[in-house]
Formats: structure tokens, sequence, C-alpha cells
């Protein structure tokens, strides 16, 4: 691979990590290495046939030597068994006397003649019929009458003792219906001085003789079948697989199939086996990974060739400047973008230390301070804002942020910084900062134009009355128709409304210069029983006051909160009276959810859609001599409270309903401020109001509190 044309712009001397030469490939290893792997496969393709072979042969030599050990144990016992049968044959000879079943014998006879259910009748049967009948007949006779083949057996067995003098067998027997019984009879013969004396007869269960005479460890690891030479005939497998321990019983032709439960492999060759393959797929893994490396390699290397293609046209294209420099401050790279933001060119900067060429000379003291503090520590995640100077002497703003530059391995060499021209954006903000200021004085005056209004429409009430008071007092003592005693009153009430008014415009002025307002826990029960008093006793307009006696504990400025409710409540009597039917209102208080809620409702025409948008607006009014502040001081109050305030038309009395909502002292709500989408919010002036407390849906239903009397 041709190496990379070197780049004047970059100095590659640092990042370059030279390796020692990669050792050679020889083709004649690659050679032998794939021999060896040819001839494992091949030692491991035979081994498996082997062993395939090995333990089908192991497999069959144990079959056939279960098979013959088997055959000789039972023609051990049935040999011992007819030599028990002609002892006791012997002994009822010499005493004179018959023998049946179940008469005790002191005979110690094999297995089989011992063995519980095995003989299952047994008898002499002389060879001349005495007086008396012989109790060995009774199931004799009752076997070679069930069947033909019975009998025919029977007859063959008797004569074979007669004819060859040496014990016979009978059987299988079968039952009248032809179906075989797991009986068969023996007969043993008996000659005195070459005469025939007779035979001792004994009827024999096979299932209970093979059950006895085959050990239980021989039964864990067979399965044993008793067959007739009819059955081995029918037998569907093939002969290599039938393994058939023949009882060569004279008379009855019949075997056991053995059949083996489990199969025992050879441990050995299935151990090297396992070790070979092992090798194998060692060797496997070996060339694979051999394999990988190389073309991992060749990968590495297309992809370095792509990417510094890639990485010249992006430095080419990029138009944010890109710098790197050692830990010592060495440029060791710039691109284009760069040389053109500072009008130098690449071969100019690269190698250059501070101070650096494109510095203005009235701040080298402060970028040299600069430089060596990101040196060392780089630059914070915001960009560093500093100053360059280019070529032709004009100042440039630019936004600096650093990288660390690692090798491979982690060592960092130095920095990459990449360098945005924000020249445009300072002078952007700059003019933004005029006009800010230019809008800043013009609130200001907004804002004095909105207090005056409010001290105005505030201060309204109060300086009428106290104007009232006065103007009485005045006439009084022009009459000399009042006395000291009278007049005391008069001036202590003039007193309390010049208190009221300055509190009031105490309270405009904090706001109009961001003071927290004077917040205490009230009970709104109670504050709105205090206030509502003076509005039901008057008579032209029906009132109702409907709330709970459990007290609503809030927080809220006590002085505030009464002009707001003052101001809806007043708005509402005014509007009553031009419904057009009995002028009613009806102030209702409840709680819902994290709320406080104050509903205030009139029978008057209500509120139209359209003048819903502008109700809560400063200098809207629906009247002729309105200032248009009520309402719009109302919502600035209660959203300073962190509430809301509504509109909406009572299904009741018809006319509008302004609901309150203000947050219960103690608890922070979770849930929409109801109508937030639909009204915007609106401070009073001077006053930051926060529109992230929620209050209930605006359309649930308030509970029915029971009306106060």
């Amino acid at each position: 691979m041709k190496p990379a044309p070197a780049d004047p712009s970059f100095d590659f001397e640092l990042l370059q990590r030279r390796e020692d030469g990669t050792p050679g490939r020889n083709r004649l290893a690659w050679l032998w290495l794939l021999g060896l792997l040819g001839l494992l496969v091949a030692s491991i393709v035979a081994l498996v046939l082997y062993l395939r072979t090995f333990e089908a042969e192991e497999e069959d030599r144990r079959r056939v030597a279960d098979t013959q050990w088997l055959e000789q144990s039972v023609r051990f016992h049935f040999n011992r068994l007819e030599d028990d049968m002609a002892a006791v044959a012997h002994k009822v000879l010499g005493s004179g006397k018959p023998f049946a079943s179940g008469q005790a014998t002191d005979i110690n006879g094999g297995q089989l003649w011992s063995e519980p259910g095995v003989i299952l009748a047994h008898g002499w049967l002389p060879a001349r019929d005495g007086a008396t009948t012989p109790p060995i007949l009774a199931p004799l006779r009752a076997d070679s009458a069930a069947h033909r083949e019975n009998a025919e057996a029977l007859a063959t067995m008797q004569a074979i003792t007669r004819g060859l003098r040496r014990p016979a067998y009978a059987g299988l027997m079968r039952q009248a219906d032809g179906q075989r019984r797991d009986v068969i009879w023996l007969a043993v013969p008996v000659f005195e001085r070459g005469e025939f004396a007779g035979d001792y007869l004994a009827s024999l269960s096979l299932d209970a003789a093979v059950a006895g005479l085959v050990p239980d460890w021989f039964r864990k690891n067979h399965h044993l079948r008793l067959l007739d030479n009819q059955q081995v005939a029918q037998a569907s497998l093939p002969r290599q697989d039938l393994h058939l321990a023949q009882m060569n019983l004279q008379g009855a032709d019949l075997a056991l199939w053995v059949q083996p439960l489990g199969s025992q492999p050879a441990m050995v060759p299935r151990i090297f086996f396992l070790v070979a393959l092992l090798f194998l797929l060692g060797m496997l893994a070996s060339l694979y990974a051999l394999r990988r490396d190389f073309g991992k390699r060749q990968r590495v290397e297309a992809l370095l060739q792509a990417q510094v293609a890639l990485r010249s046209a992006m430095e080419n294209s990029v138009t944010i400047g890109l710098r790197a420099w050692a830990l010592n401050g060495r440029i060791l790279y710039v691109n284009q973008a760069f040389c053109r933001l500072v009008g130098f060119e690449a071969h100019e900067l690269v190698g250059q230390t501070a101070p650096l060429p494109y510095w203005p000379r009235d701040q080298t003291d402060e970028l040299q301070s600069l430089h060596q503090h990101i040196i060392a520590q780089g630059t914070l995640d915001t960009g560093m804002e500093v100053q360059f100077q280019h070529r032709d002497g004009h100042l440039i703003d630019v936004l600096i942020h650093e990288a660390p530059l690692n090798t491979a391995s982690g060592e960092q060499l130095g920095w990459m910084s990449s360098v945005l021209d924000i020249s445009e954006r300072k002078r952007a903000e700059r003019k933004a900062a005029r006009q800010q200021e230019r809008l800043e004085a013009s609130g200001r005056l907004v804002a004095m134009g909105e207090v005056a209004s409010t001290l105005a429409h505030e201060l309204n009430q109060p300086l009428g009355a106290l104007s009232s008071f006065a103007s009485g007092l005045v006439n009084r003592l022009h009459k000399g128709g009042i006395t000291l005693e009278e007049m005391g009153p008069v001036v202590e009430r003039m007193n309390q409304l010049s208190d009221k008014a300055g509190r009031i415009i105490q309270r405009v002025n904090a706001f109009a210069r961001r003071h927290e307002m004077s917040r205490q826990r009230i009970d709104l029960v109670a504050f709105m029983r205090r206030m509502m008093g003076p509005y039901r006793q008057q008579g032209t307009v029906a009132f109702r006051l409907v709330m709970d006696d459990a007290p609503l504990w809030i927080d809220a400025d006590a002085l505030l909160l009464e002009h707001a409710v003052h101001n809806v409540v007043s708005n509402a009597l005014h509007w009553s009276r031009l419904g057009g039917k009995p002028a009613t209102v009806q102030v209702s208080l409840a709680r819902e959810g994290y709320f406080a809620c104050v509903a205030v409702s009139d029978s008057g025409p209500g509120v139209s859609e359209e003048q819903k948008e502008h109700v809560f607006s400063a200098f809207f009014s629906a009247t002729e001599d309105g200032m248009g502040m009520g309402l719009a001081i109302c919502r600035s109050v209660v959203e300073a409270h962190h509430g809301r305030i509504e509109i909406g038309r009572d299904p009741v009395l018809g006319g509008a309903r302004f609901v309150l909502w203000l947050p219960l002292s103690g608890v922070m709500p979770q849930e929409p401020v109801p109508g937030e989408e639909q009204v915007g919010s609106r401070a009073m002036p001077g006053q930051s109001v926060q529109d992230n407390h929620p209050t209930p849906a605006a359309n649930t239903p308030p509970t029915q509190p029971t009306p106060v009397p």
C-alpha cells in the first residue's frame, strides 16, 4: 500500500506511532498447517468410524455373553430340579407310601424346588394302576382334557420317559379356547432292576421359575420374554438382533428372548475422540483468527485511505475553523476555513507558538494568560469568546470550543479547537440590547400609567366617601346642628377611610416596585361572611350567600383579596338590575380539590362571546362611565395569589358567573389550571405572576353547601 501524500498543513510528527516490522508470513508454513489440519480431520473421521464399529461389536458381544450365561443358568437349575424330583421318587419307592403335593419332604432341593409358586402340583404316578387313584392324576387329566394338543404332548412325554428312560417335558399347556398358559409338565422316570416303576410328575409355572432363577441385577439391565418355536419363527426382528437363550427342555421347545435395556458405551475411545475433536476445534479457531486478522488489517488499511480522503473533503467544505495544537502551544494543524477567518496561509501558522500572528496587539498579555489556561484545562462546555485580528487589521469575535487530542492509547497530545465566527451575532446582540433599553423605558411609562389608573380606580371609593362625610359635616357645622359628641364617630370614620386610602397607595406602590405581598393565613369562610355583611343588608337586590361552616384556609393578602372580591360583587350588583327579571346575586364558596372556589352569579344579561375575550383587559368597559380597570385588577390580584379567574353563564340565574380559584394553604395542586389555554396571564403593574399553578377543571360541578341564613 502506498503511503498517503503528506499534507503540508498538518504536523504528523506527534501523531505517528511507528511499530516494528510485523513477522513474515511463510507460505511453506501455511502448507504444513493445512496438511496437518487435513491429517487431523482424516484421523477424526477414521476414529468416528472405528468408534461406531467398536461400540456395535462390543454391544453384540455383551448381548451374546449375557444370553449364554442365562442359558447355562436355566439349564443348570432345571437339571437340579430333575435330580430333586428323582430323589423324591426313590424315597417314595423306598417307603412304599404314595407322595403328593403339599406333603412335607426332608429333601434339600435346589432353587426351583424351593421357590414358592414354581411347582403347582407334583406326585408319583406308578407304572401299574393300584387300588387307589394317585392324586397327581386329577390335574394331569384336567390339562389333558382341556385341549387336544395338551393330551398329545402329555402322552408323548410319558412315552419318552418309558422308552428313552430320561426326563421329558410337555407344554406349554393350552386352555380350552386355545390360549397358551405358562404351565409345563415334567416327568422323571424311575426304574428298578431294569423295570419301569413309574414317573414322578410335576406341573411347573414358567413365569415363576424364570422370576426365581434370574437375579435382580440381571433384570435391571435386561428385559426377558418367553417364546416358543412358533413365536420365534414369527418374530419380525433380524436374526442377529434376536438374542435367544434356549431352555433345552426335552419335549418343550422354549426359549427366552433377552433384550438389553441400556447400552454401556466404551468411554476410552469416546474420551480420545473428544480430545481429538478439541484439538481440531482449536486448530480451526486458530486458522479462523489468523484469517480474520488478515482481513481486518486489509479493511483497516482501506478504511484509513477512505478516512483520509473523507477528512480532506470535510475539512475543505466546513465553514468552522479547526485548529490542532500541542501541549506546548505549538500549532499542529489548521484547516482552510480557519485560514480564511484570520487571513493567513496554513504554512504561515503551522509550527507557530505564542504570541500567535492573529492576536490583537493590545490584547497580547490577556490572550497569553488565556492561552496558558486553555492548555492546562481546556474550555467549558459553553465555550470561550475571544477576539482575533484579521491580517488586514479588523477585529473578529470568535467562539472557541476545545476537545482533548489523544492518541489511540489514550495519551493526550494537545487540544483540538473549533473556532466559530460570531461577529454578526455580537453585532445583533448589541443592537438588541439598545432596543431592549428603549423597550424598558417604554415599559416604565406604561407601568406608570397603569399604576396611576389603578390608584384612580381604587381610591375613587374611599375619597368619595371622605368627600361625602366632609360635606355633610361642614353643612351641619354651618347650621349648628351637630354637637361634639356627634362629630366624634364621623371624624373617626373619616380617619378610617383615609387610612384605607393610604394602605391602598402603599400596596399598589409595592406591586409597582416588585415587592412581596403581605400574605397571611386567613379563613376564607370568615373572611367572606365579614365582607358580604353590608351587601346582605341592602334591600334593592336579592342577595344569597351559600357556603359550608367548615373553615377554608388560604395564604393571601387580605386587602388585595378584599378589593378583588369587592369589584366582582359590585359588578354583579350593577348588572343584576339590567336583566329584565328580579335582581338576584348569589355568592357561593366551596372546596374543589386543592382549591377554594368563590363563585359570584347574577341575574343580569350576562357577557357576550365577543366581550369574553376583552372583559379582563385594561381600560375595557361595557359602561360609559367605567374606567375599565376593575376586572383587570381582579385578575391580576387572583393570579398574584397563584389562582385563576373565569367567566361564564350561570345556568340557574341566567346572567354572568365569575369564578375565583384560590389555592388552599399548605397544598400544591397537581392538576392543570382551568382555562389556561383560552385566557392569557396578566399581572399587576410591576408584579411577576407565575401561571404554572393549576386549578381544578372549569366544568367540575361544585358541591352543594348548606345555605347561610
